[in-house]
């Protein structure tokens, strides 16, 4: 695909949804990270679009970082995700919020609950809820991504000293055979340790990541309590939950 057509379709994609992610684009176009990256910095430059950590929005006079101001960066398909999960959290409750997008749409949603006790290792979450006083928020130490995801040994170590209600949980891909996959060893340590900590594991993901693939498992789908999604599960995985104990949500 041309240069010109990668940026046109980039425009097109960002004017239609007001943000969309690095690894959006890498789908939707059918190239490489690095080229998606050159794409936006090259569009930015032009302030044709707005650069952010892991994807791109709508340019703007204003260079406010207000994350109250950002709700249109996530995807229709993460909002209604975010609105259901947000349902399922009651007034008063425990949570732990993962790293990722659709993690950070669910931080927004909560944003009409109140006396909320959240630990996460997403700094980006934790800005998006800080503006409640009522929130008790406590973001875990370690290692500091650039994405504003924290993980490593002490990260681990500092989640496993709570007990919560739920966990907000993300992945980047589910196999067909039900197994939860990520592409980085520290991160699925860390997801673990969610997983491990809280009463009640919600998994949050959109239809791409069921034709993703990745190279390190975190476990298999059918250890969660609730999967939101926004479309209809592959056949293979609505057979491999058949005889689970798991809640789909289909959030269209």
């Amino acid at each position: 695909m041309k240069q010109s057509i990668r940026h046109k379709k980039i425009i097109d994609l960002v004017k239609q949804l007001g943000y969309v992610s690095t690894e959006e684009l890498v789908n939707q176009l059918g190239v490489s990270s690095q080229t998606i990256r050159r794409d936006l910095n090259e569009l930015a430059e032009n302030n044709q679009i707005r650069r952010h950590h892991g994807g791109a929005a709508l340019p703007s006079s204003s260079e406010n970082s207000d994350y109250a101001d950002r709700k249109l960066f996530f995807s229709h398909q993460k909002n209604a995700i975010a609105k259901q999960v947000a349902e399922h959290i009651p007034h008063g409750a425990s949570l732990f919020l993962d790293i990722g997008t659709t993690s950070e749409a669910v931080a927004f949603a909560l944003l009409s609950h109140k006396n909320l006790r959240i630990v996460t290792n997403n700094l980006n979450a934790a800005h998006i809820l800080m503006q409640k006083e009522d929130f008790h928020i406590t973001v875990a130490g370690g290692n500091l991504r650039t994405d504003g995801g924290i993980i490593g040994e002490a990260t681990v170590n500092f989640i496993s000293q709570f007990r919560l209600d739920f966990c907000i949980l993300g992945i980047s891909a589910v196999d067909k055979d039900g197994s939860m996959l990520d592409y980085d060893y520290h991160e699925v340590q860390v997801k673990r340790a969610l997983m491990e900590s809280a009463r009640r594991v919600m998994l949050v993901t959109d239809h791409s990541k069921f034709s993703r693939s990745a190279i390190v498992r975190l476990g298999d789908i059918r250890e969660v309590d609730d999967l939101f999604t926004d479309s209809p599960l592959p056949l293979e995985l609505q057979q491999h939950l058949t005889a689970s104990n798991v809640n789909l949500h289909i959030c269209e």
